[in-house]
């Protein structure tokens, strides 16, 4: 039985998106994409708790509209990823995401710094609860962890890893950088 996983490397404003299948020990590449998790008319949402020269967005009112708006942008790519799955016959019920951190922005004192923090967060946890409301559960990986985590989880060397995620890239149809090995590696860990 062949299971497919979404993977996602979570950025700011945007995410890269890969979509594997599993029936034997390695992965088979799917699909390779970038979604929009902000709205690109409106390029306060590509970083909302910025505001100008780098200092923290303290403006209630825009803060509130560009996350709400990173939140239907978010949504929305995420219906509009599970229709084009659906319609290449791959049914997903799981995914893995890879995020830079998951810090407690509030324990951060250097404003630009939590400002970046905030953002992680805020895009993080609105693409967990798009992927949820379309009945797709998801894990947490942090960048850093993620190849320790893989060769606890699928008993491989990172070389082999490595490899693996090297050679799924050699049938993309797309660019097949840092982040979409990583967006691949969650989702193969998601399985």
């Amino acid at each position: 039985m062949t299971h497919f996983a979404l993977g996602f490397r979570v950025k700011s404003g945007w995410a890269a998106a890969v979509l594997v299948s599993v029936s034997t020990d390695a992965p088979c590449l799917c699909a390779s994409e970038v979604i929009d998790l902000c709205d690109r008319r409106e390029p306060a949402t590509q970083q909302p708790y910025h505001a100008a020269m780098g200092k923290l967005e303290t403006n209630g009112t825009k803060l509130k509209q560009r996350i709400e708006s990173v939140r239907r942008a978010t949504k929305q790519s995420i219906v509009d990823l599970r229709r084009r799955c659906a319609e290449g016959g791959y049914a997903v019920e799981r995914a893995g995401l890879v995020v830079g951190s998951v810090i407690d922005p509030d324990s951060i004192a250097n404003p630009h710094v939590r400002a970046h923090a905030l953002e992680g967060h805020l895009f993080r946890t609105t693409l967990e609860a798009a992927l949820q409301e379309q009945g797709i559960r998801s894990s947490i990986f942090r960048e850093c962890d993620i190849f320790a985590a893989a060769t606890k989880s699928l008993g491989q060397s990172p070389a082999q890893i490595k490899r693996a995620l090297t050679h799924l890239g050699r049938s993309a149809k797309s660019s097949w950088r840092t982040e979409q090995k990583l967006a691949a590696l969650a989702a193969w860990l998601a399985l």
